[in-house]
């Protein structure tokens, strides 16, 4: 059976239990504060789980997408390494809401592996939850007696807190689960030691294959449990290891998920995969990280230095590592496995095929960047080597490691085998301070402590009434106090309100609640797990008693003028650069919009003037909103509306159409595009490969820029005295500036020929040493640099020590000639930096040629003098 096959017989096995398949979330998180990436099957589901919104189905499938590499589920180390881990991986799972518990889920389970996948019931275990006295929850016995009807007694285990009892997170929906495992461990391995004694003690080939949750308490603040109202099932099966054991393999990477990208692998290094373990580990490892970077690159997260973005970076420099150390690549090779995987698994994830092109484009450049920084780290670690040879050490400091590591992307892993061939090792101690260090600052600034939500009023639902109002009556449900780095923050959930909160790159609205006693400022608006929280200045004093919400009125009109205009030039850009142009990210402020978008190549004047003059014929236009709400997707998408990929969709949306422009889209909205006023492009410029970003602005604001334009060039007019041609003459003048520029240097040079030569007259030597430390009239510090080293290449066995003063400021340079600095130990840059200290300044360089600067002349002839004591 295929991995293809495999995944269709469990959708279609559960669709005739009745349950929805549904399409995998995106794999990027771009709604929940607390999660980067989609780790779990449920994610998609929290806000049912917690409450805040209702089931559309009792019953639900579908095969995830998930990425595993931060926080606690944390497996990149592993990745590669054993036959078991992945980063990307497919979450196969089913759930109930309130529908189906215990009996069912277990059953149907056993049904699907058993009778559907033909897996030897011999070698399958369950392990249910052992129960915790302290926590007054019993021995989980439902589940105990449902196996009890497939299993013999001594194959159902118990397990522990840690292994069998799940929990969103530190509060919130928890239960007991029940884990399915397999022992795929040889006949004679499994009569030496039976399996149950091999469950859950990290065996490669005695692995957990499906876990079922069961979701029935709430984990309140104070660390205690209370039952949910309705129970829920969430399960979740790996993909990857079910495909190992229908096929028969000891190993996921040798089923046909992974085997047709290794075989490429293989090809394009011509090392036969089996032949190493090393190169084996590396193929693997190359081969995971492709998936997950490439499926988040079609959800929409680029590599980048911040948050998701470092991390898929991240990822991908690992593989690029592992490329370059064992299998001897040089140049960028994972962007040529991407057809690969498109022919994978294109079939199921169209977005893979969809964005094939960008993927490999992005994919190229950061390993076009990689493999440059890569040398420079080598050449780094290659400095500190020979330091370590000359002072007789056996290891280099962790911090000089950490900085590799922490600045320049430089793994600790590849530091350790280069070090390992020249008999060397890294201070792992310090290293492990260092990144300690860092990882508590990271814990700092990201602690968020939250307080239980306080119910103040009961309600059966929260409504956002915004798209058509901007005041109204409401009353507060609940509140509660957020400690974040160190400061309070408050949250209110309202009954009913007109504030926007921030998504799809529109930020939150702001405003006012007040009731007869008193007035809170709303501060921001945000979604937190489908709830609109709004932030405000203090909890209210009486919170039970009526309030009326009010918008602040232009911060909104500004916005919704510019959320419309993103969507007038995502238009223009598609019919100005072509169909290929798909929106990848925005920001809608009230006082500017960003537009990021995949196109290939900068883009020229006319084409930004091209698109500004269509947005605003289009404005000029006055065209009129057309709102769709609550419209089937499918019916949207025959009106015209594009659906982006990594964007999640429910059934029914709203969508948004000014003339040709037709989008899918939450935002709020001008009501005709008269109202934008004016359209003007401020910066266009590159942010990733084959992504660009357009910034501009509209109305007063546009309007603002235009006067400041107009005022520039008046100024400008009024400098050159007024032509009638300022463009002539600002020509004339450039001209005029470069000749007396070129007869300057001329006549620097001259003069630098001059000093050169006073200089050589008092050239002292010493033992076999020349040195000159004088204090030269000289302009500019290029000039002082440039003469250093004219004295260097004329005068053999030189120290050179130089000062002058420019601009009201004090230079100096130190410059030794390389033999003086191998044979007496000589440092320039240690030399000039205390040297500085009597110009009030600072400096440095390497060893043979170093500068400074200090905002004290009158101390040149002391920091001379000191500098040449250095060679006494």
């Amino acid at each position: 059976m295929t991995s293809k096959e495999i995944r269709q017989r469990f959708l279609d096995f559960f669709a005739e239990k009745s349950h929805q398949i549904v399409p995998s979330a995106p794999m990027v998180v771009k709604d929940d504060p607390t999660l980067m990436f989609t780790n779990a099957g449920m994610n998609q589901f929290k806000d049912i789980f917690l409450g805040n919104a209702p089931a559309k189905y009792p019953r639900v499938a579908n095969s995830q997408k998930c990425l595993r590499v931060s926080g606690k589920h944390n497996d990149l180390e592993e990745v590669g390494h054993d036959t078991y881990h992945h980063t990307m991986f497919e979450m196969l799972g089913n759930w109930s809401f309130g529908d189906y518990f215990k009996r069912e889920a277990i059953d149907w389970a056993w049904e699907f592996l058993v009778d559907v996948l033909k897996i030897d019931k011999n070698r399958l275990y369950a392990t249910i939850f052992e129960g915790s006295p302290s926590e007054g929850i019993e021995r989980d016995t439902e589940a105990l007696e449902c196996w009890k009807k497939h299993l013999p007694a001594e194959r159902i285990l118990l397990g522990s807190k840690k292994d069998n009892f799940w929990e969103m997170g530190d509060t919130g929906p928890c239960g007991p689960c029940t884990e399915v495992h397999i022992d795929l461990r040889d006949e004679a391995e499994r009569k030496a030691i039976p399996g149950e004694q091999m469950v859950n003690k990290g065996h490669p080939l005695v692995i957990e294959i499906w876990n079922l949750v069961f979701i029935q308490f709430n984990r309140k603040a104070n660390g205690t449990l209370e039952p949910l109202p309705s129970r829920h099932v969430d399960t979740g099966m790996g993909f990857e290891r079910l495909a190992m054991v229908v096929q028969g393999k000891k190993s996921n990477y040798d089923t046909d998920v992974f085997t047709p990208i290794i075989d490429r692998i293989s090809q394009m290094s011509g090392i036969p995969y089996g032949s190493n373990p090393k190169t084996d580990v590396a193929m693997r490892v190359i081969a995971d990280h492709l998936r997950a970077i490439s499926f988040s690159i079609a959800d929409g997260q680029l590599p980048s230095n911040v948050k998701a973005g470092y991390v898929i970076r991240r990822i991908l420099r690992r593989a690029v590592r592992y490329g370059y150390t064992f299998l001897n690549f040089r140049e960028p090779f994972i962007d040529s496995l991407v057809p690969v995987l498109v022919e994978q698994m294109g079939e199921h994830f169209p977005e893979l095929k969809a964005q094939q092109d960008l993927i490999i484009n992005v994919i190229n450049k950061e390993e076009t960047t990689f493999l440059r920084t890569l040398e420079t780290g080598i050449k780094l670690l290659e400095q500190h080597i020979e330091k370590a040879k000359k002072e007789n050490k056996k290891e280099i400091s962790g911090k000089d490691a950490f900085i590799l590591y922490d600045t320049y992307g430089f793994p600790l892993d590849l530091t350790e085998l280069i070090l390992r061939e020249n008999n060397l090792s890294v201070n792992r101690e310090e290293f492990d301070a260092e990144m300690a260090n860092q990882k508590e600052r990271s814990r700092a600034d990201a602690a968020v402590e939250a307080d239980d939500w306080i119910t103040v009023n009961e309600s059966d639902k929260v409504e956002f009434v915004g798209y058509d109002t901007l005041k109204t009556d409401t009353r507060i449900l609940r509140m509660r106090t957020v400690k974040a780095k160190g400061k309070e923050q408050y949250h209110v959930v309202l009954e009913k309100t007109p504030f926007y909160a921030e998504s799809g790159g529109q930020v939150g609205d702001s405003g006012t609640l007040e009731s007869d006693s008193e007035t809170l400022k709303v501060l921001n608006t945000f979604k937190e797990n489908n709830l609109i929280i709004h932030l405000v200045d203090k909890l209210p004093q009486t919170p039970n008693v009526p309030f009326f919400a009010t918008v602040n009125y232009e911060k909104r009109i500004r916005t919704a003028n510019n959320h419309s205009a993103t969507h007038l030039l995502h238009n223009a850009l598609r019919a100005v650069l072509g169909t290929h142009v798909e929106q990848k990210g925005s920001l809608v402020h009230p006082d500017y919009l960003r537009f990021d978008f995949s196109h290939f190549q900068k883009m020229t004047d006319e084409e930004i003037r091209q698109v500004e003059k269509r947005v605003n014929k289009i404005i000029r236009q006055n065209i009129q909103l057309e709102e769709h709400r609550e419209v089937p997707i499918e019916n949207a998408q025959q009106m015209g509306a594009m659906a982006l990929f990594g964007e999640k969709y429910g059934e029914k949306v709203r969508v948004i159409k000014f003339g040709e422009s037709v989008e899918l889209c939450g935002g709020t909205h001008t009501k005709a595009t008269g109202n934008i006023g004016y359209f003007k492009i401020i910066s266009e410029g590159a942010i990733a490969a084959s992504v660009r970003r357009i910034e501009a602005i509209t109305g007063e604001k546009a309007e603002d820029y235009v006067y400041t334009q107009i005022d520039t060039i008046n100024e400008i007019k009024s400098i050159l005295g007024n032509p009638s041609n300022v463009v002539k003459a600002a020509s004339k003048l450039v001209d005029d500036n470069k000749k007396l520029k070129e007869t300057l240097e001329s006549l620097e040079a001259e003069k630098l020929k001059s000093v050169k030569a006073a200089l050589k007259a008092k050239v002292v030597e010493k033992n076999g040493v020349n040195i000159i430390c004088e204090k030269v009239s000289i302009g500019n510090a290029d000039a002082l640099k440039d003469l250093s080293f004219q004295l260097k290449n004329e005068i053999p066995n030189l120290y050179l020590v130089l000062g002058t003063e420019a601009n009201g400021k004090a230079l100096l340079s130190v410059m030794i000639n390389e033999s003086l600095v191998e044979k007496h130990g000589l440092n320039a840059s240690n030399i000039v930096r205390e040297a500085a200290k009597e110009i009030k300044g600072g400096g440095g360089g390497q060893p043979f040629y170093a500068t400074a600067g200090g905002k004290n002349p009158d101390g040149l002839d002391k920091a001379i003098a000191k500098a040449k004591e250095a060679i006494s």
